[in-house]
Protein backbone atom coordinates (compact mmCIF):
# COMPACT_ATOMS: atom_id res chain seq x y z
CA UNK A 1 0.00 0.00 0.00
CA UNK A 2 2.86 2.35 0.85
CA UNK A 3 4.54 1.61 -2.49
CA UNK A 4 1.31 2.39 -4.36
CA UNK A 5 0.97 5.73 -2.58
CA UNK A 6 4.62 6.55 -3.33
CA UNK A 7 4.18 5.71 -7.03
CA UNK A 8 0.98 7.79 -7.14
CA UNK A 9 2.76 10.77 -5.55
CA UNK A 10 5.65 10.53 -8.03
CA UNK A 11 3.24 10.31 -10.98
CA UNK A 12 1.25 13.30 -9.68
CA UNK A 13 4.42 15.35 -9.29
CA UNK A 14 5.52 14.37 -12.80
CA UNK A 15 2.17 15.35 -14.29
CA UNK A 16 2.18 18.74 -12.55
CA UNK A 17 5.74 19.48 -13.65
CA UNK A 18 5.00 18.32 -17.18
CA UNK A 19 1.83 20.42 -17.41
CA UNK A 20 3.67 23.48 -16.08
CA UNK A 21 6.46 22.96 -18.61
CA UNK A 22 4.09 22.80 -21.58
CA UNK A 23 1.42 25.19 -20.30
CA UNK A 24 -0.09 27.42 -22.96
CA UNK A 25 -1.34 30.94 -22.44
CA UNK A 26 -5.12 31.03 -22.09
CA UNK A 27 -6.70 33.53 -24.49
CA UNK A 28 -10.28 34.66 -24.69
CA UNK A 29 -12.16 32.85 -27.45
CA UNK A 30 -14.76 35.08 -29.16
CA UNK A 31 -18.28 33.61 -29.31
CA UNK A 32 -19.78 32.40 -32.61
CA UNK A 33 -22.38 34.50 -34.42
CA UNK A 34 -25.38 33.00 -32.63
CA UNK A 35 -24.05 33.81 -29.12
CA UNK A 36 -24.76 37.44 -28.23
CA UNK A 37 -24.73 39.92 -25.34
CA UNK A 38 -22.17 38.10 -23.21
CA UNK A 39 -21.82 40.02 -19.94
CA UNK A 40 -20.64 39.67 -16.37
CA UNK A 41 -23.41 40.95 -14.12
CA UNK A 42 -23.41 41.96 -10.48
CA UNK A 43 -26.34 43.58 -8.67
CA UNK A 44 -28.24 43.67 -12.01
CA UNK A 45 -25.54 45.79 -13.68
CA UNK A 46 -23.02 44.87 -16.38
CA UNK A 47 -19.54 44.95 -14.88
CA UNK A 48 -15.91 44.83 -15.86
CA UNK A 49 -15.15 41.34 -14.46
CA UNK A 50 -12.95 42.27 -11.50
CA UNK A 51 -14.57 41.11 -8.26
CA UNK A 52 -13.48 40.86 -4.63
CA UNK A 53 -12.85 37.32 -3.43
CA UNK A 54 -16.08 35.97 -1.91
CA UNK A 55 -18.45 38.18 -3.93
CA UNK A 56 -21.12 36.61 -6.11
CA UNK A 57 -21.64 37.41 -9.79
CA UNK A 58 -23.24 36.02 -12.94
CA UNK A 59 -22.25 35.38 -16.54
CA UNK A 60 -25.18 35.92 -18.89
CA UNK A 61 -25.54 35.40 -22.64
CA UNK A 62 -28.13 34.81 -25.37
CA UNK A 63 -28.29 31.97 -27.89
CA UNK A 64 -30.08 33.19 -31.02
CA UNK A 65 -30.94 29.65 -32.07
CA UNK A 66 -33.43 29.63 -29.20
CA UNK A 67 -33.46 25.84 -29.00
CA UNK A 68 -32.59 25.51 -25.29
CA UNK A 69 -29.25 23.90 -26.12
CA UNK A 70 -27.18 22.37 -23.34
CA UNK A 71 -24.16 24.41 -22.26
CA UNK A 72 -21.57 23.54 -19.63
CA UNK A 73 -18.90 25.57 -17.88
CA UNK A 74 -15.31 25.11 -16.79
CA UNK A 75 -13.26 27.39 -14.51
CA UNK A 76 -9.47 27.51 -14.83
CA UNK A 77 -7.18 29.39 -12.44
CA UNK A 78 -4.24 31.11 -14.14
CA UNK A 79 -1.02 32.79 -13.12
CA UNK A 80 -0.11 36.39 -13.86
CA UNK A 81 0.80 35.58 -17.48
CA UNK A 82 -2.50 33.69 -18.03
CA UNK A 83 -0.93 30.25 -18.06
CA UNK A 84 -2.93 27.66 -16.05
CA UNK A 85 -1.69 27.52 -12.46
CA UNK A 86 0.12 24.32 -11.45
CA UNK A 87 -2.31 23.70 -8.58
CA UNK A 88 -5.09 21.11 -8.56
CA UNK A 89 -8.64 22.33 -8.97
CA UNK A 90 -9.57 21.27 -5.44
CA UNK A 91 -7.24 23.98 -4.09
CA UNK A 92 -9.04 26.87 -5.80
CA UNK A 93 -12.58 25.54 -6.27
CA UNK A 94 -14.91 24.13 -3.62
CA UNK A 95 -17.35 21.81 -5.33
CA UNK A 96 -17.39 20.99 -9.04
CA UNK A 97 -17.37 22.65 -12.44
CA UNK A 98 -18.04 20.97 -15.81
CA UNK A 99 -21.73 21.16 -14.95
CA UNK A 100 -24.67 22.03 -17.19
CA UNK A 101 -26.04 25.58 -16.98
CA UNK A 102 -29.57 25.03 -15.71
CA UNK A 103 -30.83 28.61 -15.49
CA UNK A 104 -32.17 29.58 -18.92
CA UNK A 105 -35.40 30.98 -20.35
CA UNK A 106 -36.68 31.77 -23.82
CA UNK A 107 -37.38 35.26 -25.15
CA UNK A 108 -40.87 36.73 -24.90
CA UNK A 109 -42.59 39.22 -27.23
CA UNK A 110 -39.43 39.61 -29.32
CA UNK A 111 -39.10 39.34 -33.09
CA UNK A 112 -35.72 37.60 -32.67
CA UNK A 113 -36.09 34.26 -30.93
CA UNK A 114 -33.36 33.54 -28.36
CA UNK A 115 -32.64 31.61 -25.18
CA UNK A 116 -31.17 33.61 -22.30
CA UNK A 117 -28.65 31.77 -20.10
CA UNK A 118 -27.47 32.78 -16.64
CA UNK A 119 -24.58 31.16 -14.77
CA UNK A 120 -24.29 32.24 -11.14
CA UNK A 121 -21.02 31.95 -9.23
CA UNK A 122 -21.29 30.54 -6.60
CA UNK A 123 -24.05 27.98 -7.26
CA UNK A 124 -25.19 24.61 -5.98
CA UNK A 125 -22.30 22.82 -7.70
CA UNK A 126 -19.55 25.44 -7.44
CA UNK A 127 -19.94 26.58 -3.84
CA UNK A 128 -16.84 28.78 -3.65
CA UNK A 129 -13.78 30.04 -5.47
CA UNK A 130 -11.20 29.88 -2.72
CA UNK A 131 -8.20 31.88 -3.95
CA UNK A 132 -7.64 35.18 -5.70
CA UNK A 133 -6.00 35.58 -9.09
CA UNK A 134 -6.71 35.34 -12.80
CA UNK A 135 -9.46 33.02 -14.01
CA UNK A 136 -10.72 31.83 -17.38
CA UNK A 137 -14.40 30.87 -17.59
CA UNK A 138 -15.06 28.52 -20.51
CA UNK A 139 -18.52 27.79 -21.89
CA UNK A 140 -18.69 24.34 -23.49
CA UNK A 141 -21.18 22.59 -25.75
CA UNK A 142 -22.46 19.02 -25.41
CA UNK A 143 -19.27 17.67 -26.98
CA UNK A 144 -17.24 19.61 -24.39
CA UNK A 145 -15.81 21.83 -27.12
CA UNK A 146 -15.22 25.46 -26.11
CA UNK A 147 -17.94 27.76 -27.48
CA UNK A 148 -16.37 30.91 -26.01
CA UNK A 149 -14.35 31.96 -22.99
CA UNK A 150 -13.97 35.06 -20.84
CA UNK A 151 -11.41 36.32 -18.35
CA UNK A 152 -12.30 37.43 -14.84
CA UNK A 153 -10.23 38.41 -11.80
CA UNK A 154 -10.77 37.90 -8.09
CA UNK A 155 -8.81 40.14 -5.71
CA UNK A 156 -8.12 40.31 -1.97
CA UNK A 157 -8.25 43.50 0.04
CA UNK A 158 -4.72 43.31 1.44
CA UNK A 159 -3.12 46.30 -0.29
CA UNK A 160 -4.17 49.81 -1.23
CA UNK A 161 -3.20 51.52 -4.49
CA UNK A 162 -3.42 55.34 -4.39
CA UNK A 163 -3.39 56.68 -7.97
CA UNK A 164 -2.96 60.11 -9.54
CA UNK A 165 -3.82 60.60 -13.21
CA UNK A 166 -1.54 63.21 -14.77
CA UNK A 167 -0.88 64.68 -18.17
CA UNK A 168 2.02 63.09 -20.03
CA UNK A 169 5.48 64.31 -19.13
CA UNK A 170 6.83 63.99 -22.67
CA UNK A 171 6.43 67.09 -24.85
CA UNK A 172 5.26 65.34 -28.01
CA UNK A 173 2.39 63.57 -26.19
CA UNK A 174 1.53 66.28 -23.67
CA UNK A 175 -1.99 66.77 -25.05
CA UNK A 176 -2.71 63.19 -26.10
CA UNK A 177 -1.70 60.84 -23.27
CA UNK A 178 -2.44 60.16 -19.62
CA UNK A 179 0.25 59.15 -17.15
CA UNK A 180 -0.40 57.18 -13.94
CA UNK A 181 1.56 57.86 -10.75
CA UNK A 182 0.77 55.33 -8.04
CA UNK A 183 2.06 53.42 -5.06
CA UNK A 184 1.33 50.07 -3.43
CA UNK A 185 0.89 50.02 0.33
CA UNK A 186 0.04 47.19 2.72
CA UNK A 187 -0.36 46.92 6.47
CA UNK A 188 -1.06 43.17 6.22
CA UNK A 189 1.89 41.99 4.15
CA UNK A 190 5.61 42.59 4.30
CA UNK A 191 6.75 42.45 0.69
CA UNK A 192 9.55 39.96 0.13
CA UNK A 193 11.81 40.88 -2.79
CA UNK A 194 9.21 43.20 -4.41
CA UNK A 195 11.26 43.66 -7.60
CA UNK A 196 10.67 39.99 -8.34
CA UNK A 197 7.55 38.99 -6.38
CA UNK A 198 5.25 42.00 -6.98
CA UNK A 199 3.72 42.61 -10.40
CA UNK A 200 1.13 45.12 -11.53
CA UNK A 201 -1.34 45.43 -14.40
CA UNK A 202 -2.67 48.83 -15.50
CA UNK A 203 -6.03 48.86 -17.30
CA UNK A 204 -7.83 51.65 -19.15
CA UNK A 205 -11.63 51.28 -19.06
CA UNK A 206 -11.22 47.60 -18.21
CA UNK A 207 -9.69 46.71 -21.60
CA UNK A 208 -7.04 43.99 -21.60
CA UNK A 209 -5.74 44.72 -25.09
CA UNK A 210 -4.40 48.10 -23.89
CA UNK A 211 -3.02 46.75 -20.59
CA UNK A 212 0.42 47.85 -19.36
CA UNK A 213 2.30 45.11 -17.48
CA UNK A 214 5.67 44.14 -16.02
CA UNK A 215 6.40 47.53 -14.47
CA UNK A 216 8.78 47.20 -11.52
CA UNK A 217 8.69 49.62 -8.57
CA UNK A 218 10.86 52.64 -9.24
CA UNK A 219 11.90 52.70 -5.58
CA UNK A 220 10.62 51.71 -2.14
CA UNK A 221 10.03 53.64 1.07
CA UNK A 222 9.84 51.09 3.86
CA UNK A 223 7.06 48.70 2.79
CA UNK A 224 5.61 51.16 0.26
CA UNK A 225 6.32 50.58 -3.44
CA UNK A 226 6.52 53.78 -5.50
CA UNK A 227 5.84 54.01 -9.26
CA UNK A 228 6.54 57.46 -10.75
CA UNK A 229 7.64 56.87 -14.31
CA UNK A 230 7.66 59.31 -17.21
CA UNK A 231 6.81 57.04 -20.14
CA UNK A 232 6.35 53.46 -18.92
CA UNK A 233 2.91 54.11 -17.39
CA UNK A 234 1.38 56.26 -20.15
CA UNK A 235 -1.84 55.50 -22.04
CA UNK A 236 -3.12 57.09 -25.22
CA UNK A 237 -6.05 59.10 -23.91
CA UNK A 238 -8.44 58.41 -26.80
CA UNK A 239 -11.75 60.23 -27.10
CA UNK A 240 -15.14 59.88 -25.47
CA UNK A 241 -17.08 56.84 -26.64
CA UNK A 242 -19.85 57.30 -29.17
CA UNK A 243 -23.29 55.97 -28.32
CA UNK A 244 -26.77 55.21 -29.54
CA UNK A 245 -30.01 54.51 -27.72
CA UNK A 246 -32.85 52.39 -29.10
CA UNK A 247 -34.89 51.39 -26.06
CA UNK A 248 -37.91 51.84 -28.34
CA UNK A 249 -36.97 50.02 -31.54
CA UNK A 250 -39.93 51.46 -33.47
CA UNK A 251 -38.79 55.08 -33.35
CA UNK A 252 -35.56 56.93 -34.05
CA UNK A 253 -34.00 58.32 -30.89
CA UNK A 254 -30.54 59.38 -29.71
CA UNK A 255 -28.10 59.17 -32.66
CA UNK A 256 -30.48 56.93 -34.65
CA UNK A 257 -31.27 58.57 -38.00
CA UNK A 258 -34.01 56.25 -39.20
CA UNK A 259 -35.70 52.89 -38.63
CA UNK A 260 -36.53 50.22 -41.20
CA UNK A 261 -39.42 48.04 -40.02
CA UNK A 262 -40.05 46.24 -43.33
CA UNK A 263 -37.74 43.33 -42.52
CA UNK A 264 -38.18 40.39 -40.15
CA UNK A 265 -35.92 42.14 -37.62
CA UNK A 266 -35.85 45.92 -37.26
CA UNK A 267 -32.91 47.87 -38.68
CA UNK A 268 -31.60 51.06 -37.06
CA UNK A 269 -29.43 53.35 -39.19
CA UNK A 270 -27.14 55.59 -37.15
CA UNK A 271 -26.05 59.02 -38.29
CA UNK A 272 -22.73 58.85 -40.14
CA UNK A 273 -19.92 59.70 -37.76
CA UNK A 274 -17.20 62.12 -38.82
CA UNK A 275 -13.61 61.41 -37.82
CA UNK A 276 -12.89 63.54 -34.72
CA UNK A 277 -9.08 63.36 -34.72
CA UNK A 278 -8.61 66.80 -36.30
CA UNK A 279 -11.47 68.60 -34.54
CA UNK A 280 -11.41 70.22 -31.09
CA UNK A 281 -12.25 68.00 -28.12
CA UNK A 282 -15.93 68.07 -27.15
CA UNK A 283 -17.17 66.55 -23.92
CA UNK A 284 -19.79 63.86 -24.34
CA UNK A 285 -21.15 61.85 -21.42
CA UNK A 286 -20.39 58.14 -21.77
CA UNK A 287 -20.09 55.01 -19.65
CA UNK A 288 -16.55 54.22 -20.83
CA UNK A 289 -17.52 51.52 -23.29
CA UNK A 290 -20.36 49.89 -21.36
CA UNK A 291 -23.90 49.04 -22.39
CA UNK A 292 -27.32 48.62 -20.80
CA UNK A 293 -30.01 46.31 -22.17
CA UNK A 294 -33.33 48.15 -22.02
CA UNK A 295 -36.75 47.83 -23.63
CA UNK A 296 -38.94 50.81 -22.77
CA UNK A 297 -42.08 48.69 -22.97
CA UNK A 298 -40.81 45.62 -21.12
CA UNK A 299 -40.88 44.42 -17.54
CA UNK A 300 -38.08 41.85 -17.86
CA UNK A 301 -35.39 43.27 -20.12
CA UNK A 302 -33.21 40.15 -20.24
CA UNK A 303 -35.85 38.21 -22.22
CA UNK A 304 -38.14 40.97 -23.60
CA UNK A 305 -35.52 43.24 -25.14
CA UNK A 306 -35.28 42.61 -28.88
CA UNK A 307 -32.37 42.44 -31.30
CA UNK A 308 -31.85 45.07 -33.98
CA UNK A 309 -29.57 45.31 -37.00
CA UNK A 310 -27.61 48.45 -36.13
CA UNK A 311 -26.02 50.07 -39.20
CA UNK A 312 -22.80 51.96 -38.37
CA UNK A 313 -21.09 54.34 -40.77
CA UNK A 314 -18.04 56.58 -40.46
CA UNK A 315 -16.50 59.11 -42.80
CA UNK A 316 -12.72 58.97 -42.57
CA UNK A 317 -11.33 60.35 -45.85
CA UNK A 318 -7.71 60.47 -44.67
CA UNK A 319 -7.73 56.92 -43.33
CA UNK A 320 -4.94 54.68 -44.64
CA UNK A 321 -6.36 51.73 -46.54
CA UNK A 322 -3.71 49.23 -45.41
CA UNK A 323 -5.48 48.77 -42.09
CA UNK A 324 -8.98 47.79 -40.97
CA UNK A 325 -11.64 49.64 -38.99
CA UNK A 326 -13.67 47.76 -36.36
CA UNK A 327 -16.73 48.70 -34.32
CA UNK A 328 -15.86 47.78 -30.72
CA UNK A 329 -17.18 48.16 -27.20
CA UNK A 330 -18.04 46.12 -24.15
CA UNK A 331 -21.07 44.83 -26.05
CA UNK A 332 -18.75 42.69 -28.22
CA UNK A 333 -15.79 42.51 -25.81
CA UNK A 334 -13.75 44.75 -28.15
CA UNK A 335 -13.26 41.73 -30.44
CA UNK A 336 -11.40 42.36 -33.70
CA UNK A 337 -13.37 39.81 -35.70
CA UNK A 338 -14.83 39.82 -39.20
CA UNK A 339 -18.27 40.24 -37.66
CA UNK A 340 -17.20 43.68 -36.37
CA UNK A 341 -14.98 44.76 -39.30
CA UNK A 342 -16.28 47.63 -41.43
CA UNK A 343 -16.49 47.58 -45.23
CA UNK A 344 -15.64 50.48 -47.49
CA UNK A 345 -18.48 51.79 -49.69
CA UNK A 346 -16.80 53.54 -52.67
CA UNK A 347 -20.06 55.10 -53.88
CA UNK A 348 -20.65 56.89 -50.58
CA UNK A 349 -16.94 57.13 -49.66
CA UNK A 350 -17.68 55.89 -46.13
CA UNK A 351 -17.06 52.77 -44.05
CA UNK A 352 -20.16 50.76 -43.11
CA UNK A 353 -21.12 47.78 -40.97
CA UNK A 354 -24.37 46.21 -39.73
CA UNK A 355 -24.16 44.40 -36.38
CA UNK A 356 -26.95 42.58 -34.55
CA UNK A 357 -27.19 44.19 -31.09
CA UNK A 358 -29.68 43.88 -28.25
CA UNK A 359 -31.67 47.05 -27.76
CA UNK A 360 -30.89 49.59 -25.05
CA UNK A 361 -28.02 52.05 -24.53
CA UNK A 362 -24.71 51.13 -26.16
CA UNK A 363 -21.28 52.80 -26.11
CA UNK A 364 -18.97 52.06 -29.04
CA UNK A 365 -15.79 53.27 -30.71
CA UNK A 366 -13.99 52.86 -34.03
CA UNK A 367 -10.74 50.92 -33.68
CA UNK A 368 -7.94 50.77 -36.27
CA UNK A 369 -5.92 47.54 -36.50
CA UNK A 370 -3.80 45.70 -39.03
CA UNK A 371 -4.43 42.18 -40.31
CA UNK A 372 -2.57 40.71 -37.31
CA UNK A 373 -4.75 42.54 -34.80
CA UNK A 374 -2.18 45.17 -33.84
CA UNK A 375 -4.13 48.29 -32.85
CA UNK A 376 -2.96 51.72 -33.98
CA UNK A 377 -3.71 53.93 -30.97
CA UNK A 378 -1.60 56.88 -32.08
CA UNK A 379 -3.56 57.39 -35.32
CA UNK A 380 -7.01 56.73 -33.86
CA UNK A 381 -9.88 57.91 -36.07
CA UNK A 382 -11.33 59.96 -33.21
CA UNK A 383 -7.98 61.20 -31.96
CA UNK A 384 -6.38 61.39 -28.51
CA UNK A 385 -7.17 64.21 -26.08
CA UNK A 386 -5.93 64.57 -22.52
CA UNK A 387 -9.36 65.97 -21.57
CA UNK A 388 -10.97 62.57 -22.22
CA UNK A 389 -12.56 60.99 -19.17
CA UNK A 390 -11.26 57.44 -18.68
CA UNK A 391 -11.45 54.97 -15.80
CA UNK A 392 -8.16 53.40 -14.74
CA UNK A 393 -7.69 50.24 -12.69
CA UNK A 394 -4.46 48.87 -11.23
CA UNK A 395 -4.22 45.25 -10.07
CA UNK A 396 -1.42 44.12 -7.75
CA UNK A 397 -0.16 40.52 -8.00
CA UNK A 398 2.02 38.93 -5.35
CA UNK A 399 3.77 35.59 -5.04
CA UNK A 400 5.97 34.77 -2.07
CA UNK A 401 8.89 32.40 -2.46
CA UNK A 402 6.85 29.44 -1.17
CA UNK A 403 3.70 30.17 -3.22
CA UNK A 404 2.73 28.11 -6.28
CA UNK A 405 0.41 30.69 -7.87
CA UNK A 406 -0.02 34.46 -8.21
CA UNK A 407 -2.46 36.15 -5.87
CA UNK A 408 -4.16 39.47 -6.56
CA UNK A 409 -3.75 41.29 -3.27
CA UNK A 410 -5.19 44.71 -4.12
CA UNK A 411 -6.94 46.94 -6.60
CA UNK A 412 -6.89 50.69 -7.16
CA UNK A 413 -9.23 52.88 -9.21
CA UNK A 414 -8.99 56.42 -10.53
CA UNK A 415 -10.64 58.62 -13.13
CA UNK A 416 -8.96 61.11 -15.43
CA UNK A 417 -11.78 63.54 -14.64
CA UNK A 418 -9.50 64.48 -11.73
CA UNK A 419 -6.41 64.87 -13.94
CA UNK A 420 -3.58 67.12 -12.76
CA UNK A 421 -0.57 68.59 -14.53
Amino acid sequence: MLKIRLIYSILSLFLFCNSALFAQVEKEIPPPFHIKTVAFVQNDQNKVPIFQLGEGFQLEFDDLYGNEANYYYEIVHCNFNWEPSPIPKIEYLQGFDNQRIQDYINSFNALQLYSHYKLSIPNQFTQQLKVSGNYILKILDENRDVVFSRKFILFEDLATVPIQVKRARTVNTLVSKHNLDFSVKSNSLTFQNPLKNVKVVLLQNGQWHTAIQNIAPQYTIGNDLIYKYDTETQFWAGNEFLFFENKDIRSASNNVARINAKTDIYSAYLYTSAARANTPYTFMQDVNGGFVVNNLNAQKNEIEADYVWVHFSVSAPTFRLNKNIYVTGMFNNYALTDENKMDYNPEKAIYEKAILIKQGFTNFQYTIADSKGNIDYENAIDGNFFETENDYTILVYYREAIDRYDRVIGKGNASSINIIN
